[in-house]
Order: structure tokens, then sequence, then C-alpha cells
């Protein structure tokens, strides 16, 4: 399918707004000093940044800026976040880690033309998923030894191993839909700008399919919030 030079054209705009934005981020965590206290969440504004650009700034700067150290000596401490702040922070790692996975599988079905099916996309859902599984998991375990709730080593490995899963098949609704409008409607390469413009905004509709579940987890208090600072 040819892919129209507007779009092109807009993929390029909208993925570098996306990268100056992360740019800044880092800057401000790295130049500025607003070292994160828990360092996953150095990457994790970033690359949410890469995909949500503005909106990911505005939030690094509401919510992660402030929950560092610097900002809390200048500052003091800033008012506790409500439900749906914190459930929409505490999504942004599975989006973090869904990005990497893409980065990783991505290539990997492109180079050697692996298929299910005779598609490539089956195989990039699942490569993603077993990238992103580990990823979340290791976040999920190490937040919640530092929230030191769960003394077992072993709960906490069971604990973050359920959240994973959760939020990779929530967020999965959401990205693993728009990788088969690619697929099967756009038909957009997976070399193309286009391609990535459209992940982008599978990342962004992963995110909303992933709220709820993060919401619906943090009430019922199966969770303890990340440090974001």
């Amino acid at each position: 399918m040819t892919i129209p030079l507007w779009l092109t054209l807009l993929a390029w705009a909208v993925t570098g707004v996306g990268l100056l934005c992360a740019t800044i981020i880092l800057a401000d965590i790295y130049l500025g000093g607003y070292r994160q206290a828990m360092t996953s969440w150095e990457a994790v504004w970033p690359i949410t940044a890469v995909y949500a650009g503005p909106l990911a700034l505005i939030a690094y700067y509401r919510w992660g800026r402030p929950a560092t150290p610097k900002w809390q000596q200048r500052h003091g401490t800033p008012p506790a976040l409500g439900l749906d702040a914190t459930a929409a922070v505490e999504t942004l790692p599975g989006g973090a880690a869904s990005f990497i996975g893409h980065l990783i599988a991505v290539p990997i079905v492109v180079a050697t033309g692996v298929t299910i099916a005779g598609q490539g996309v089956w195989p990039m859902i699942l490569l993603i998923a077993a990238f992103a599984l580990p990823l979340l998991a290791a976040f999920e375990y190490r937040s919640l030894t530092l929230a030191g709730q769960i003394r077992s080593a072993g709960q906490r490995l069971r604990v973050a191993l359920k959240l994973s899963v959760l939020a990779i098949v929530a967020f999965d609704m959401g990205m693993g839909t728009t990788m088969l409008i690619v697929a099967f409607v756009l038909g957009y390469p997976p070399v193309t700008i286009a391609f990535w413009f459209v992940m982008w905004g599978g990342l962004l509709l992963g995110f909303m399919t992933a709220f709820p579940m993060v919401r619906r987890l943090l009430r019922q208090g199966v969770t303890e919030p990340a440090p974001v600072g």
C-alpha cells in the first residue's frame, strides 16, 4: 500500500516532537539534577514522552518532578495524588515496557522473516509481550520491595508477576488491536515511519485500556503505588 506523503510528514513531525519532549525530560533529570529515587523512572518518563509527546511532558512536570528529592527540598512535600492520577502514573511503566518490546521484537521479525499463519504480526505481538513481561515484572518487584509492605521475596515475586501479566494483557487489548489494523487494513511496512506513527497511537490506546484495570487494582489495595521520585 502506498503511504501518502502527508502521513509520512505528519509521522516525522509527531515523532520529532516526542523525541524533543523526551530530551527535555532527560535534560531535567540529568542536567537539572531532578534524579528519581527509583532509577527505572528515569527511563519510563522519557520513553513515555516519545509516544505521548507533550502529554508526557505535562505529566512529568506535574507528577514526576515534584516527587523527586531535589524538588521536595526546595518546595516541601507535594500534595498526595488522587486515585485517578495515581492510576495514570502507575500505568506508564507498562507502556514503557511495551515500547522497549517493540524496539526489540519488530526488528527481529523483520530480519528473520518469521511468520505465523503467513503473517508477521502474530510473532510480533507474542515477542513484544515476551520481552515486555520480564521488564515490567522487574519494575513491579522493585516497587514492592521499596514499598516494604511484603516481606517475603517469593510473595513479592508472585505479586509482581500477577500484576505484570494483568497489565500486559490489558495493554495489549489496545496495542494488539492497533497492530492488527496496521497488518490487515493499512498494510504499512514496519520499516516505515508511518508504521511507527500508528504504533505511537497504539501505545496511547493501550494506556487507555490498561488504565481502568490499574485503577481497580489500586482501589482494591492489590498493589502499592510505585515510588515516583
